[in-house]
């Protein structure tokens, strides 16, 4: 039976579960899962139920009829079917290991989602797209050609209908006009030594300094860099006795673990924007098993 998130955020009030749970029995749904959050501080409320829809009642009727009930609320809220599948983009540039894992989480099924395409300002990765019969879009980033670059980004965006952009590495600033368009639509991965170990080879300079704990940082792209709502962070533990070489392969395996999850948590939209932090809420019953992929 094909299940069903509703994803509600709003003013905390009295009576607002009861309305959404009295409405969906009322239209004979059985709700499997449900995780609720008040923020004290902002005075806002937070919902995401999985349900099952035993009564028959046309998907539409169901979204149609939830209105009324939302509006009392002012309710912000969106129902998803589990068989969509997100429409996502990657890009990479020369490091490829969190593109690779997001590939091989895709191909057994870990990640459902649907690939649109890789963007790379390099080449280096081209014939493993091409392998993997997505399409490679070269697009060359300099600083003369930046605003062109972007425009093209963005067509791909457009053509391709992508829902969430991907950065699996990808070395270049996006601008404040694409971080401003792409809202809460781009999700980025790095190490978390910031702001300590700025600059190139901060493993390097990790090691140098005898870090003890290797972390990293998954979020959504805004216009303030590496500063966006954090998703998803890990880290791992190193020892005297480890390499400056050991430092990077741990680092990456870290990487692309959080990345991974970032984005199975903002697929199942368990993500929720809140200020300049997020709510994610956990897995739903049966899906842990991927989210705590690797």
């Amino acid at each position: 039976m094909t299940s069903h998130v509703l994803t509600v955020s709003c003013q905390s009030t009295r009576g607002i579960v009861a309305a959404i749970t009295g409405y969906l029995a009322e239209k004979e749904c059985n709700i499997v899962d449900s995780s609720q959050f008040d923020d004290l501080e902002t005075g806002l409320f937070f919902m995401r139920l999985t349900f099952t829809n035993e009564g028959g009642v046309p998907e539409e009727d169901i979204t149609a009829g939830f209105a009324p009930v939302a509006k009392p609320f002012d309710m912000n809220y969106q129902f998803h079917s589990s068989e969509e599948r997100m429409k996502v983009l990657l890009m990479v540039s020369r490091f490829g290991h969190c593109l690779n894992d997001l590939l091989y989480r895709w191909k057994i099924g870990a990640l459902p989602i649907d690939i649109v395409g890789v963007v790379s300002n390099h080449f280096d990765y081209q014939k493993v797209i091409v392998n993997h019969d997505l399409p490679f879009y070269h697009i060359k980033v300099t600083k003369e050609n930046k605003p062109q670059a972007e425009a093209r980004l963005m067509e791909v965006v457009e053509q391709s209908g992508a829902e969430l952009i991907v950065l699996a590495r990808y070395m270049q600033v996006l601008s404040d006009a694409v971080c401003k368009k792409m809202s809460g639509r781009i999700i980025n991965i790095h190490h978390s030594f910031l702001p300590s170990f700025k600059g190139a080879n901060p493993y390097k300079q990790a090691f140098e300094r005898g870090v003890k704990l290797i972390g990293a940082t998954a979020h959504y792209v805004t216009e303030d860099l590496d500063e966006g709502p954090i998703i998803e962070q890990d880290v791992a533990r190193i020892t005297h006795a480890q390499s400056a070489e050991d430092y990077v392969s741990i680092g990456r395996d870290v990487e692309s673990q959080v990345l991974a999850r970032a984005v199975h948590a903002h697929i199942h939209h368990r993500v929720f924007m809140n200020g300049n932090k997020t709510i994610v809420f956990p897995p739903s019953p049966g899906s842990y098993a991927s989210e705590r992929m690797g």
